[in-house]
């Protein structure tokens, strides 16, 4: 079971203008492990990613990493490790009204 960022991750990566690239990626039944160039490895919850917590074993695993986050060609998912570091999830919605 994934218990998402900590206080002290959260704090270490605010306000320092550094951008940490992505070494790898794995998931479980309910987490997204990404290890980092800093030895750093964080664990999100898929539910912050609906595209990934419903996509295949296959898709999720098809992922190209650049130097400041994560991409899925397939799902037409994009993660950057800032937004990661700084708790926020899927934030297609954000914003939209309900009706």
């Amino acid at each position: 079971m994934c218990n998402g960022l900590s206080k002290s991750t959260e704090a270490n990566s605010k306000g320092r203008g550094m951008t940490i690239s992505p070494r790898s990626v794995r998931f479980d039944d309910d987490c997204m492990w990404v290890e980092l160039a800093d030895a750093r490895t964080v664990g999100v919850p898929l539910a912050w990613f609906p595209r990934l917590l419903h996509a295949t074993r296959q898709q999720r695993e098809a992922c190209e990493l650049s130097s400041r986050g994560i991409h899925w060609d397939e799902i037409d998912e994009d993660i950057s490790i800032d937004g990661i570091l700084a708790g926020r999830g899927d934030m297609t919605r954000a914003g939209k009204a309900a009706a």
